[in-house]
């Protein structure tokens, strides 16, 4: 992950959806779907008890969006400076292009892959330290929680996760992943969203070689099928009626989802407690460009989300790539059981296209811009073509604006 500076365009808006659908959304049979902009929900009276009384109020719907890694280099670090009119650093404009997709969703999550740094000791790749004002734009913007399992989450050992973890409480964005005390550790990280409890749970596939600081073997989660399974359960167990997975995982610059991706998601989605899945979404970041989303045994994976904010991205064989600056949005409807004690289901899945204009400095949602004449056409076509390459349109996927 290497950067230099400038490249491409423009900005963004968009339209959501709002909860409650009653069947799955059967599948696209077009393998480009059209821009889904999703119903309103609708709310029914009580029907009154036996007693006489209305009967207690049904659970409602919900919608969540996820988008992937933050990855402030130190072109970025500048664009905030300027941003802020060089006092101090600014990085909402960065995500204003995706603040109404993000803001009007029930749950939002985003993949901060660095730490933060103190008193103005930031920088860029390789070890990455970030300003604490993105925490802020983060809250700003409409986000509830962050992953923040990634191989940059011991850049700056236990302190980075301090400051990190730290910034993040004082946004008020909750976080899974990294920890500052066993407890910490052990306690999941759950949102309440429309009638539902949703737990968040992040993994890491390695810390860059940095060993788990001295006596805190607890700092960072890496990516293990049994530990994973087990604090899923755990989830359940401390009330949680929806559980989401952030594993940050796969081939950086791969387009495919690599062979343990495919491997776990398989293994992940297949774990069951009394017939009950004990994942509910797997939600991918590192790879650094865009990778399918797939139903795999009955669940929903996005191998890889892109990245949401980085500077221009250099790929392994030292060229500039823009795909680096790629990423998508996935958004999910989830409905309520139709019995206490069963599956909430995701009754509609979508993406939505964006990319950072490393040139404005900004993220832009594709399909808005191009709503109001960008020229962005052959971007968005390409997301569109990686996200849909396993069969996702078939699944009921759709491309959302």
């Amino acid at each position: 992950m290497t950067e230099r500076t400038g490249s491409l365009r423009a900005r963004s808006a968009r339209a959501l959806l709002a909860a409650v659908l009653t069947a799955a959304a059967a599948g696209c049979a077009a393998e480009q779907p059209a821009p889904s902009t999703g119903p309103e929900s609708s709310k029914k009276p009580p029907v009154p008890s036996a007693a006489g009384g209305p009967a207690p109020a049904a659970p409602e719907g919900f919608t969540l969006v996820a988008s992937g890694d933050v990855l402030p280099h130190s072109s970025i670090i500048r664009q905030a400076n300027a941003d802020a009119d060089g006092d101090g650093y600014d990085f909402r404009p960065m995500l204003s292009g995706v603040k109404p997709v993000i803001s009007r969703a029930d749950v939002a999550i985003c993949h901060m892959e660095t730490v933060y740094g103190a008193d103005g000791d930031y920088t860029g790749y390789p070890a990455f330290k970030s300003p604490p004002q993105v925490a802020a734009a983060l809250a700003a913007t409409g986000y509830d929680s962050c992953s923040t399992a990634s191989n940059h989450t011991l850049d700056a050992g236990a302190a980075g996760i301090r400051r990190t973890l730290g910034a993040l409480d004082k946004a008020g964005v909750r976080h899974a992943g990294s920890a500052r005390s066993a407890a910490e550790a052990k306690r999941p990280t759950i949102i309440e969203a429309g009638g539902a409890k949703v737990a968040h749970l992040a993994y890491s596939y390695g810390t860059n070689g940095y060993p788990l600081p001295t006596g805190q073997p607890w700092a960072v989660n890496l990516i293990d099928e049994e530990k994973i399974v087990a604090d899923a359960r755990a989830a359940r167990k401390a009330g949680a009626d929806v559980v989401v997975v952030s594993p940050h995982w796969g081939t950086e610059w791969q387009d495919e989802p690599d062979a343990r991706q495919l491997r776990l998601a398989k293994r992940l989605t297949a774990s069951t407690t009394r017939g009950r899945p004990d994942i509910d979404l797997i939600i991918g970041t590192h790879a650094h460009v865009p990778q399918p989303y797939e139903k795999v045994n009955g669940t929903w994976v996005i191998y890889g989300m892109g990245d949401q904010i980085a500077g221009e991205m250099i790929n392994y064989s030292g060229a500039h790539d823009p795909r680096g600056n790629q990423g998508t949005i996935g958004r999910f409807t989830f409905t309520p059981p139709e019995q206490a004690g069963g599956r909430w289901r995701v009754a509609k899945a979508e993406f939505i296209p964006q990319w950072f204009d490393t040139d404005d400095g900004r993220v832009v949602n594709l399909n808005a811009a191009i709503k109001k004449g960008a020229d962005y056409d052959d971007v968005r076509d390409r997301i569109r073509r990686v996200v849909l390459s396993r069969g996702g349109a078939k699944q009921g996927l759709l491309m959302g604006s």
